[in-house]
């Protein structure tokens, strides 16, 4: 009388290790900080998809392949295969002439192991499932190489997966991420349980001690391995921005809440226009944005005028817009930088009057950090209308959420280097109009006292 063997693995992910389990977009990364269990989560869905289907062929894949023994497979052995191997319910098998190394299990799956410097080994291959560790390393030749492999029939879908720390944020993961190609899903400190206990709401032992490690780094290491934000460089203007709060699901927006519009001119650089919502308590929502580059001020005001008032034509003898009805409440303001002439091209073509913006850059940009500080603005997913793909192709901000990990201090602290701000200028316009106007007027107050 022979007995089954039970063999009992436990693994409960949370956060964004809980929404890789359920995601089946053919590209995934989970991007974070050092320590957050990103690894161990890419690890124990490539098992689950190894059991669940039978057959099925994985790769984990890093650029160099002597550096998965001490990272990922060390993970993978110690944690996630640690009962079966010790079961011999699945074998290693070590490389062996162009074969690379491989885990065999009892159902007829395999997962192999790889890198990208011996490419030959693998892209003859098909696969069902790919995890690339710390995929910044890769160049956008090897990820789109690798995708190509994903031609296996034992799965009913085909996935990417791989992880990542943060880097900069024009790296061609993270554009390739912005523009809906490859599903991000951001992971925090809080998704790993050896370091946060979600019973006291607070770190454990071993968390504490490794966030005060974290909380000493200095800089873009800070910004990137403690708050997981693709960081550009040294003496970032808005380091209270955070992704994870500050981007927010689309939502209808009540037609109460008053709207203004942003505007910063540009043709070689891009034209930005932003759209805002106040809610009631006064947080700003940006939902739509023009970010464009070699289109005139006229080209712009068309398209702005075809998504509010569908179905209106210009009468250019009239200089109006005949027809169509606006879909939502119309802009109290137009808030414009200062080129006269862009200004009152915009107007005409608009059919409404503008308002030079509040332009002083320093106390702008404080009162932006303020916002991000007190969670009192946010970005809307799918807020751009049209992706420049002049801006994609030389990697460079394609929106304004892009800009802001880039935006960054001069040597002297007090101005930001003047590149890639269109978006970050318009935004400060937004802010400036009420928070600045009010801090004056409370300052002129105090002064009489």
């Amino acid at each position: 009388m022979s007995s089954a063997l039970e063999l009992r693995h436990r693994y409960a992910g949370r956060g964004a290790a809980r929404q890789l389990m359920a995601c089946r977009d053919g590209e995934v990364l989970m991007s974070g900080p050092a320590g957050t269990g990103k690894s161990r989560a890419c690890l124990e869905k490539l098992q689950l998809a190894a059991l669940k289907y039978p057959g099925m062929t994985g790769l984990i894949v890093r650029q160099v392949r002597d550096t998965l023994a001490s990272t990922a497979l060390r993970t993978w052995d110690k944690f996630v295969l640690k009962e079966q191997l010790v079961a011999g319910c699945i074998v290693y098998r070590g490389a062996s002439g162009r074969e690379p190394a491989r885990y065999e299990f009892g159902n007829g799956s395999q997962v192999w192991v790889a890198g990208l410097d011996k490419p030959s080994k693998i892209m003859s291959t098909e696969f069902d499932m790919i995890y690339v560790q710390e995929a910044t390393e890769v160049t956008v030749k090897g990820w789109e190489s690798l995708t190509t492999r994903l031609r296996g029939d034992a799965m009913p879908y085909h996935q990417l997966i791989a992880d990542c720390n943060p880097d900069a944020p024009t790296h061609w993961l993270k554009l390739r991420s912005d523009s809906g190609t490859t599903a991000m899903l951001e992971s925090r400190h809080e998704d790993n349980p050896t370091l946060w206990d979600t019973d006291t709401g607070d770190w454990t032992a071993r968390g504490r001690d490794y966030i005060k490690r974290l909380d000493r780094l200095t800089g873009v290491t800070l910004l990137r391995l403690r708050h997981g934000r693709w960081a550009a460089a040294e003496g970032i203007c808005w380091p209270g921005f955070d992704t994870s709060r500050h981007i927010v699901d689309p939502f209808p927006i009540p037609d109460d809440w008053p709207r203004v519009w942003t505007v910063d001119f540009g043709m070689v650089h891009p034209f930005v226009l932003q759209c805002w919502a106040t809610a009631p308590d006064g947080e700003l929502y940006l939902y739509r944005e023009i970010y464009m580059t070699g289109r005139l001020v006229e080209d712009h005001a068309r398209q702005i005028m075809g998504i509010v008032r569908p179905g209106a034509e210009w009468n250019d003898r009239e200089r109006r817009w005949e027809g169509g009805r606006w879909v939502e409440p119309k802009p109290q303001k137009i808030v414009c930088d200062h080129d006269a002439e862009d200004r009152a091209t915009l107007s005409r073509y608009l059919g409404m009057s503008t308002t030079p913006a509040d332009k002083r850059v320093k106390v702008g940009i404080e009162a932006v950090e303020r916002r991000w500080r007190d969670n009192r603005m946010f970005l809307m997913r799918g807020a751009l209308v049209e992706r420049d793909q002049t801006l994609v192709d030389a990697r460079k901000p394609t929106c304004t959420a892009e800009e802001i990990g880039g935006y960054v201090w001069d040597d002297n602290k007090e101005q930001p280097v003047k590149e890639n701000d269109d978006g970050s200028d318009a935004m400060r316009y937004r802010v400036a109009l009420d928070d600045l106007k009010a801090r004056l007027a409370r300052a002129d107050r105090e002064a009489w006292v």
